[in-house]
């Protein structure tokens, strides 16, 4: 693949697509590092010890580092293709996954990705929902069980905090775009880490008390072969969830500055988020099972194996929440831009879309509002929330959504996109290498997808 690194602007690289002129790009590869570690490191890391118990010690680490390698070079398809070639401005921008399928593949395939990415996005703004409420609840929680012990009836409804959350969201919600949220980035980041570690330090604690190693090469019994399939698949769709990384891949590379040339700049952030991602996986999915075993819970940090030290489960718990509320705006911008833009297309002249008022409260800085941003992103809040209220269902959400977007987000439109952008023959040795990588990885998310939603359906019927 070195050969694909090689700078190829032109000379007229340097002239601006119209509209580039109103975005200062000041993006590095930190800030891009932030980025991607604040998109791929959530919620998915939590479910990732119960997801290594229904595998087994064999095949739970293989998966972890198969998904990771399939998103790595679905990452190497995506970021050459950030520019396209044009015969007049050389190769331009494209700021968005769907953008760059319209420019590359037409407009047709870019209307059948719209929805995977929208819903996709919408997915990730539920999950972060749902993922917030049990991590302000587990603190209440946890703090019960030090005070009334491990066996008392500490239970707490989710409803109040997705609603706190949710209000958090409807403001930041109206920062304007993704080139302004480095900083909430940078943050998450930093909470990600911490939480991460604690699991971490937490799991290692936990085996040494136990003075073994906990699990099997087989994973978790299970009365029947059925109930092991459809638990497997589930786990499998909540490791593709763990890395949804292509959503938000050209719009993070859209942030950045100029030289050095973009690609260079996301193939060194790309190799050490990922890197980075894929140890923690490992790491806090590996010493999770081996510190419950078959009583590993599916949110390591809330499912309560851990109770002591309370007061490092509530950081554990307060960190995951500021993660997650800038892992929201992260996958939520992408979405509101999309749509802001079609909206603005389909009403060129309209005062109430277009017209931005400055609004000044006291102690605060003057802010521009916007009717449009105000209206659409409110309903957009206040309908995650809605549907996370109705489905608070952590570990077969997100193994539904990761079923439902991996495979055309990840894989076939990466690899169309790439194929047409290097004129690649068909029946070439590397067109038959990236058409077989796509087939391979088909019937496998498929698989996660059927068993997420029968997990779905399995939890919501007990709870009727």
């Amino acid at each position: 693949m070195g050969e694909e690194h090689v700078d190829h602007q032109t000379p007229l690289l340097h002239k601006q697509q119209p509209q580039d002129a109103v975005i200062n790009r000041t993006g590095t590869v930190w800030t891009a590092v932030a980025h991607i570690i604040t998109g791929v490191i959530g919620a998915g890391v939590l479910s990732l010890a119960w997801s290594m118990a229904q595998l087994g010690w064999i095949a739970g680490p293989l998966a972890t580092l198969l998904f990771a390698s399939i998103v790595f070079i679905s990452s190497f398809l995506l970021w050459n293709c950030y520019r396209t070639p044009d015969p007049e401005l050389g190769p331009v921008r494209n700021r968005s996954y769907i953008e760059a399928v319209d420019m590359n593949l037409g407009k047709k395939n870019a209307r059948v990705c719209s929805i995977f990415v929208q819903v996709g996005l919408y997915g990730m703004g539920i999950a972060y929902t749902i993922t917030s409420a049990i991590s302000m609840r587990a603190i209440q929680k946890s703090n019960c069980y030090h005070t009334q012990g491990h066996k008392a009836a500490c239970y707490y409804e989710d409803t109040y905090y997705m609603l706190a959350f949710g209000v958090v969201q409807l403001i930041l919600s109206q920062i304007p775009n993704f080139h302004n949220i480095h900083w909430l980035s940078v943050v998450a980041a930093i909470m990600s880490f911490a939480y991460a570690f604690i699991g971490l330090g937490l799991g290692i604690a936990k085996v040494i008390g136990n003075g073994y190693v906990k699990g099997t090469i087989r994973g978790i019994s299970t009365s029947t072969t059925a109930e092991k399939i459809w638990l497997v698949s589930q786990a499998l769709g909540d490791i593709a969830f763990s890395y949804p990384y292509s959503l938000i891949l050209i719009e993070i590379q859209d942030t950045l500055k100029s030289p050095p040339h973009e690609s260079q700049t996301m193939e060194k952030a790309s190799i050490i988020a990922i890197s980075a991602t894929t140890f923690f996986y490992l790491c806090c999915g590996g010493l999770g099972y081996a510190a419950f075993g078959d009583d590993t819970p599916g949110n390591i940090l809330t499912g309560f194996g851990f109770y002591e030290p309370y007061w490092l489960i509530d950081f554990a718990n307060a960190c995951i929440v500021l993660h997650l509320i800038g892992g929201y705006q992260l996958y939520s911008q992408p979405l509101f831009a999309n749509v802001e833009k079609w909206i603005s297309g389909k009403f060129p002249d309209s005062g109430f879309i277009h017209k931005d008022f400055n609004l000044k409260l006291p102690l605060l800085p003057a802010f521009r509002l916007n009717f449009l941003r105000l209206c659409f992103r409110t309903v957009f809040v206040a309908s995650t929330t809605t549907i996370g209220m109705l489905f608070p269902y952590f570990n077969q959400v997100l193994g539904v959504i990761g079923g439902f977007y991996f495979w055309p987000l990840s894989i076939y439109f990466p690899v169309q996109m790439y194929v047409k952008q290097r004129n690649i023959e068909a029946w070439s040795r590397k067109w038959v290498v990236l058409q077989s990588f796509s087939i391979f990885c088909l019937p496998l998310t498929l698989f996660a997808m059927v068993g997420s939603i029968e997990g779905l359906i399995s939890a919501n019927a007990k709870i009727s």
